[in-house]
């Protein structure tokens, strides 16, 4: 039985997720439920308007671009792309195979055997650590620190190039002590490269609104570009910060 992928969207120049220019695919399936969460439309692993492929189909939708991303490579993103363990597996094999780099977008909240083993075909890892604070992280994100945790830990045993990605929410991520407390933290790991500050914003509203969600962030304004200044700033201290 052929392995299919059960793909949200698909970005062909990507500039965000990874170094260069980057072909970006959107899994669907995630286990978190995070209140600042922009894309609703890819908790289930079988939603509408997703269309399905095999690693090798999506590898030649890659290679029509192969030029264009010689600088960058290929991003797996979701959702949570390691809720279809398998075919990040497979479909990174076959990216190894034609010299293309890769680039894995995770939070770490799938810490299997399954998942682990996609990771010897990831060259870089874009690790999304919400909050280092055990008390905020379950009603943050409907889930457990601990396996973003373990996930870091296998990376750095894999030697595999890491970014960390926190998301920054006015009233509740944005805090002083745990913003410098994360970066002091991923500094003492020397596959971790760097942070990338992700400030919080509400493009992702409508899409609750089409889905009959409650948006959980109603009246939150995104964070501003000062203070988005501000943190790189102070946790450039520590750790290279962008």
């Amino acid at each position: 039985m052929k392995v299919k992928g059960n793909i949200h969207s698909i970005e062909t120049f990507g500039t965000v997720d990874g170094s260069g220019v980057r072909f970006v695919a959107f899994l669907q399936g995630c286990p978190l439920r995070c209140l600042f969460c922009h894309n609703p439309d890819t908790w289930s692993l079988h939603a509408k308007g997703q269309y399905q492929m095999t690693p090798h189909e999506l590898l030649s939708e890659v290679l029509k671009y192969k030029d264009y991303i010689k600088s960058g490579g290929v991003t797996l993103s979701g959702g949570e792309p390691l809720m279809q363990p398998e075919f990040v597996l497979q479909f990174f094999k076959l990216c190894k195979q034609e010299g293309i780099h890769t680039a894995l977008d995770t939070s770490g909240a799938v810490c299997n055997e399954a998942a682990l083993a996609a990771l010897d075909y990831v060259d870089l890892a874009l690790l999304d650590i919400k909050t280092l604070n055990n008390e905020l992280y379950p009603k943050l994100v409907k889930g457990t620190l601990s396996n973003s945790i373990q996930f870091l830990n296998v990376l750095q045993e894999k030697g595999i190039s890491t970014w960390i990605r926190h998301v920054v929410v006015p009233g509740l991520t944005d805090d002083d002590e745990w913003l410098c407390k994360l970066a002091q933290y991923v500094s003492k790991y020397s596959v971790v490269k760097k942070i990338e500050i992700l400030p919080y914003h509400t493009l992702g509203t409508y899409k609750y609104k089409q889905l009959n969600v409650p948006y959980a962030l109603e009246g939150v304004e995104p964070l501003t570009v000062q203070r988005a200044k501000e943190i790189r700033n102070m946790l450039g201290k520590y750790i290279l910060c962008e």
